[in-house]
């Protein structure tokens, strides 16, 4: 619904401005300019999803070898440990860990439609161990925390959209996105478990957190090191190590298992075409109103009065230009989307908003559609802690973007 509204507002907010200007300010191009921004916009958007369509259908491929192959299953008995800390009203071994786990991969290999499947199957199995079947519990909040949080190792649709774009190396977001992320899920478990009163001083908690923390001050130190030149070809270097990587292993897992991997890429890939076939319509809606609200001058004037505001308090304004992606994030995955592309065909793929706009689309996920999706498949409507938790991670998430933005191509 929320969608719905912003959508709509586009349209007649851009034909208020448009009527202003035209009226008062004799601007006689503003008009022609919106109804050309439909027919350029529209034919971005399908151009853009044309382009996703192979990728989707690769990966999904290999995450299907990768669940038939048992690679899945290892790497949920390896977290278990951690997980059942964090889930301490899961029982142990319940197979909902199983569910949460294949959700929390599709995550973290960046395919958000590959994840939602998952995201609701994991929730059935919640909503079994749910006591109160109208009132999230601690497990779900717990969940929906860590999805909005939006844990990405391989953000492959961001990637994928920069090269579409003309981004001269797609994949040097690679490092700044898992940076980002990283801290905004661990904002969102440190603010969900005071919340729920989950013993953060636990031994297993504390290295598993303690690792992450780790990691991440060691990435951050080792690039601090780099020059900016040097930042890329490293960052680059390394996603494309660990992309090969991650296929040579789902691959591996299903040769060893002595399954037909080449049917279930093709079961996968199957699966793949119909997602990108599915985002098509949504992704000519939000360019289509977000083109025409741009072309109106509404952005031009909303990005200055932000801007205006920011100057006064003495701090940079240079990314303030990409802040409509971070704000439509929460709302709307296709919306932030669109924002992120428009920006991007804007002020170019390899600029600062350009880099800036695709680590806000990484660094969290939607969060009210995700709170509508998830609990609206299980009948939820007491909510509880969920949203504000769930706006805390977006909100560390933001600002880790900008300041790896800053970091990286400043």
């Amino acid at each position: 619904m929320a969608l719905n509204y912003i959508w709509l507002a586009f349209f007649f907010v851009a034909f208020l401005i448009g009527a202003i200007k035209l009226v008062f300010l004799g601007d006689t191009q503003v008009f022609p300019d919106m109804m050309n921004s439909t027919f350029s916009s529209a034919k971005t958007a399908f151009e853009i999803s044309l382009g996703l369509t192979g990728v989707l259908a690769f990966w999904l491929g290999i995450m299907k070898i990768g669940e038939r192959g048992g690679i899945i299953n290892t790497f949920s008995r390896w977290l278990s440990p951690f997980f059942c800390k964090l889930f301490p009203d899961i029982p142990k071994n319940h197979p909902v860990y199983g569910n949460i786990f294949m959700n929390f991969a599709a995550n973290m290999l960046g395919l958000d439609n590959a994840a939602t499947p998952l995201g609701l199957k994991a929730m059935e199995g919640l909503q079994s161990l749910n006591p109160k079947k109208d009132t999230a519990s601690n497990p779900m909040i717990m969940f929906l925390v860590l999805n909005t949080s939006g844990l990405c190792l391989i953000p492959v649709g961001v990637m994928v959209y920069r090269a579409q774009c003309g981004a001269a190396q797609p994949t040097d977001i690679f490092i700044p996105i898992l940076l980002a992320t990283t801290i905004a899920t661990l904002v969102g478990i440190i603010v969900t478990a005071l919340v729920q009163h989950i013993n953060l001083l636990d031994r297993t908690l504390i290295l598993g957190l303690g690792a992450i923390l780790l990691f991440l001050s060691v990435v951050v130190w080792g690039f601090s090191q780099m020059d900016r030149e040097t930042m890329g070809k490293v960052a680059s270097t390394s996603a494309n190590v660990l992309l090969f990587t991650v296929i040579i292993g789902f691959l591996w897992s299903g040769f060893r298992r002595k399954i037909n991997v080449y049917n279930a890429f093709v079961d996968g890939a199957k699966e793949g075409f119909q997602t990108a076939v599915r985002i098509i319509p949504f992704l000519v809606a939000m360019l289509v109103g977000i083109g025409v609200f741009r072309a109106s001058g509404a952005m031009d004037w909303l990005v200055d009065g932000m801007r205006w505001g920011v100057g006064v308090l003495g701090l940079p304004t240079d990314w303030v230009d990409a802040l409509p992606t971070a704000l439509m994030k929460p709302l709307s995955g296709s919306g932030s989307r669109g924002m992120m592309v428009d920006e991007m065909m804007t002020y170019g793929a390899d600029s600062f908003v350009g880099h800036l706009c695709c680590l806000l689309q990484g660094s969290t996920d939607t969060t009210f559609y995700i709170l509508a999706v998830y609990f609206g498949s299980v009948n939820i409507s007491k909510t509880r802690h969920a949203v504000g938790c769930g706006l805390a991670a977006d909100f560390a998430g933001t600002l880790a973007a900008i300041l790896m933005a800053y970091l990286f191509f400043s």
